[in-house]
């Protein structure tokens, strides 16, 4: 059997095996949310507005700045970026490239969304706006406009850091704008893998392929967060997402994302709170929660094993989730620019950024046109944005 074909062989899945291990009231407790797109209704809701780790779901609002960089003509899909010494220090997940080594921009974001590479997170955030603290006070920025009112970044990666929270419903809103503005760059989220010289890297998204409809978007994993995934699905115009946060498992996280898929899928898209309008609620959903003792202690990795099969491979158990019977589709996400100059890699010197000018290479098999079909223009839409300006939060000391 293919490296990348993974059997999915249905049954008792592990989540069932690792919620066991949990206190009774972090058992049925994770973050969730499930949205339609186009009218902003809320079909599904649980603690949206306790405060998580996002993990690498951080990476969604990466590359939201970085559609707007291209939507505002500062770069390109060509526009090189340079791998720093500061950005190559990142710990895994990553590409592991050596400073001075280039790649055009589509590449690094296949990486980042693909791989969820945390090096190249940082090496984007320096290409865009310089330093990799300027993008980050691009973010928290970006994240008032949006009305996201419990989420501040202190890197465009996600891994660990004091003072970077979010919660399942502004979550939910950040990737209702990434799909209502920049539909245009909605494959980026829905690659199955991608392939770079001889290596290939295959997405960790369980939902691409395996539910119908699934067009993206991004998952994450702390400790401290458990797994966290944001998934979109499109059928008959109707796009809907969903965010699960504080799964126990992989493969807990993918099934009920499928769940909340499907039910917002096959549900009305009128009635009920929408995204912008729901209250706040929930005691204690201010003080961010750690999730790392019931994740990654020894019994829960014991767990997670145990609930796979006798090859060690996952099982998925959701009617909504079928088996993969054949490999990943790969695109080409090529590096190999010329190195930019020493003094650059090691300085951490804002890099120039052509104009554009110029088409994307190295992109191949792209997504079929139909998997992101207009909503039904019909169908109301309600504003994400306040209407009255957020002063933007300054970092804590």
């Amino acid at each position: 059997m293919s490296l990348f074909l993974q059997s999915r062989r249905f049954g008792a899945g592990v989540a069932a095996v690792v919620l066991a291990l949990l206190p009774p009231a972090m058992a049925h407790a994770n973050p969730k949310i499930a949205v339609d797109v186009r009218s902003g209704r809320i079909v599904e809701h649980e603690q949206a507005f306790q405060r998580w780790y996002p993990a690498s779901l951080t990476k969604v609002m990466t590359g939201y700045v970085v559609f707007k960089a291209i939507q505002s003509g500062q770069m390109t899909l060509e526009t090189p970026v340079t791998m720093s010494v500061h950005a190559a220090k990142e710990p895994p997940s990553k590409m592991y490239f050596k400073p001075g080594e280039r790649f055009p921009l589509d590449s690094a974001l296949k990486y980042l969304m693909v791989k969820s590479a945390n090096d190249v997170a940082v090496a984007i955030a320096e290409a865009v706006s310089g330093t990799e603290e300027a993008f980050i006070e691009e973010m928290n920025a970006t994240a008032v406009r949006l009305g996201m009112t419990s989420t501040r970044f202190v890197n465009p990666n996600g891994l660990p850091g004091k003072g970077q929270y979010t919660t399942a419903r502004d979550m939910a809103l950040l990737a209702v704008a990434v799909r209502r503005e920049f539909p245009q760059f909605a494959h980026y989220f829905s690659y199955e893998g991608f392939a770079t010289g001889t290596k290939a890297y295959i997405n960790y998204n369980l939902l691409i392929g395996r539910f119908a409809g699934a067009d993206g978007m991004k998952t994450g994993f702390i400790c401290a967060s458990g797994f966290n995934q944001i998934s979109s699905a499109t059928r008959n115009g109707k796009t809907v997402v969903s965010v699960v946060l504080g799964a126990p498992s992989q493969e807990s996280r993918a099934e009920d994302s499928a769940r909340l898929l499907q039910k917002a899928l096959t549900s009305p898209a009128a009635g009920g709170d929408t995204l912008q309008g729901i209250a706040p609620y929930g005691d204690g959903r201010n003080q961010v929660a750690d999730i790392s003792g019931n994740i990654c202690s020894a019994k829960a990795r014991a767990a997670r094993y145990e609930g796979r099969d006798v090859e060690g491979k996952m099982v998925l158990n959701s009617p909504y989730l079928v088996e993969m019977t054949r490999e990943p589709r790969l695109v080409q996400a090529p590096a190999g620019l010329p190195r930019a100059s020493v003094d650059i890699a090691l300085s951490r010197i804002p890099i120039p950024v052509p104009r554009p000018g110029s088409t994307v290479s190295g992109y191949i098999e792209p997504v079929a046109a139909s998997a992101f079909t207009a909503p039904d223009p019909a169908a109301e839409m309600i504003p994400l944005r306040p209407s009255v300006p957020v002063p933007v939060p300054r970092p804590e000391t």
